[in-house]
């Protein structure tokens, strides 16, 4: 093979390299965070994480529901959450659509883990925020008051 075949076939396998890692998204950047934020709501488990709750929040098929007292929720909730206590809930589940995944939401987890489970047990796709605000707070999420 000459040396001018040589360089050809050098530079080609290198435009074939660079397309591969362009397309594969290697060492993506911007791009690829939709993929990233694309959450399977059928695949989720029963109790998540403060950051798996943020990506879903805001979300127009996903409901966060704060389980707290009223000025618990007064001093600070995620963004758009509906709110009603746990005492409350057995008695105002048709508030809470049933057409959309919900997100249960307390101090700790621990309140919310019970209104996972009632919502649950009542044919809601419901999920426990695992750590609560205080979870929440500490990641440096975004309040509203």
């Amino acid at each position: 093979m000459t040396m001018q075949k040589t360089m050809i076939w050098q530079m080609l396998a290198v435009l074939l390299i660079a397309g591969a890692v362009a397309v594969s998204g290697c060492g993506a950047g911007p791009a690829a965070a939709p993929v990233a934020e694309a959450v399977a709501l059928e695949s989720l488990p029963a109790t998540i994480d403060a950051a798996k709750a943020n990506q879903l929040a805001g979300r127009d098929d996903v409901v966060v529901l704060d389980v707290r007292e009223d000025w618990e929720f007064a001093s600070g909730h995620v963004p758009g959450a509906q709110w009603i206590p746990l005492g409350e809930l057995a008695s105002r589940l048709d508030e809470v659509p049933k057409d959309k995944t919900v997100v249960a939401v307390c101090r700790s987890g621990n309140r919310s883990g019970q209104a996972t489970e009632l919502l649950r047990q009542n044919g809601f796709q419901a999920h426990n925020m695992a750590g609560g605000m205080n979870a929440w707070q500490q990641a440096g999420y975004e309040m509203a008051r």
